[in-house]
């Protein structure tokens, strides 16, 4: 833990930032709101802009008070669903996430230790992040539907798990090789002086070394992976999660326009707070250290 106020100013810095970001994203909102055109700004017949009316735009008030609204006549409130949902869609990220740590963390090693590996599996890891994951859902979806963990069915929640661990390995991957690869030659000599074997220099030298780079990648991977929850829900047709709740809500923008953003916000907090987790492991693993912001 940090042993000056100095310390404690430098870790609030990001909690901060964060807030300070919402309330600047609000402002922003409804000052376009304000000066905006209801049809939104046109050139030569392209809508650079979007509509500034209640229908596209509703005030951030309106949309805030509709979590205390009932979802239906009698039913629940909509901030209760919201969090239900983005609990039900935070098990696959988590589960994705800890995979996706998993196969970054082996593939950053195994290229870090034989170049050849490093020169054959690299190009592949970034080719497979061109891949659309509208396209790449359905697939994953039918190959699971035949599948199955012992004698444990695959279920629909495990195929959005697989397409959040998808998206998410690439940052940890990367990362974690560059940061593996970080350490100067004269300290890799020097290991080599001290007959330290591989083993021993990786966790000795590199492992430390590449911890600057490593949760940079986390928070990015946290982040990855939410966004593939969240799509693969929707491509998939997975029910209880956050993804399938924007698209019901999404049918009544017509008539209901802040109901849909009550869940769009749900889906951005469950990002924020899974990236806020990753930071909060940063702090408890280097007490002492300045919480990196990139």
């Amino acid at each position: 833990m940090p042993s000056s106020p100095r310390g404690w100013r430098a870790r609030l810095r990001v909690p901060a930032g964060v807030l300070g970001a919402v309330l600047l994203g609000a402002l922003l909102w409804e000052g376009y709101k304000a000066v905006g055109d209801p049809d939104g700004t046109m050139l030569f017949g392209v809508r650079l802009l979007p509509r500034a009316d209640d229908a596209a735009m509703p005030h951030v008030a309106e949309i805030l008070g509709r979590f205390a609204d009932p979802e239906l006549t009698g039913g629940e409130p909509v901030g209760l669903v919201v969090l239900r949902a983005a609990a039900f869609t935070l098990r696959s990220v988590a589960v994705g996430f800890a995979v996706a740590v998993l196969v970054g963390a082996a593939l950053a090693v195994l290229m870090q230790r034989f170049r050849v590996a490093e020169r054959g599996l690299l190009p592949y890891v970034i080719l497979s992040q061109t891949v659309p994951l509208i396209a790449l859902a359905p697939v994953i979806a039918g190959w699971g539907g035949r599948l199955s963990i012992g004698s444990r069915p695959w279920e629909p929640w495990m195929s959005v798990a697989t397409i959040a661990s998808y998206l998410a390995f690439f940052p940890i991957a990367v990362g974690l090789l560059r940061g593996l690869q970080s350490p100067a030659p004269i300290a890799e000599e020097l290991m080599r002086s001290y007959a330290a074997g591989w083993w021993r220099t990786l966790v000795k030298l590199r492992l430390p070394a590449a911890r600057p780079y490593l949760f940079p990648a986390l928070r990015l991977a946290a982040a990855a992976a939410v966004v593939g929850a969240v799509v693969g829900e929707i491509s998939t047709g997975t029910r209880g999660g956050i993804g399938r709740l924007v698209i019901e809500y999404s049918r009544e923008a017509t008539t209901d326009p802040a109901k849909v953003y009550t869940a769009l916000l749900g889906a951005a907090l469950l990002g924020l707070a899974v990236a806020g987790a990753v930071g909060l492991a940063e702090l408890l693993l280097t007490p002492g250290r300045r919480v990196s912001t990139r």
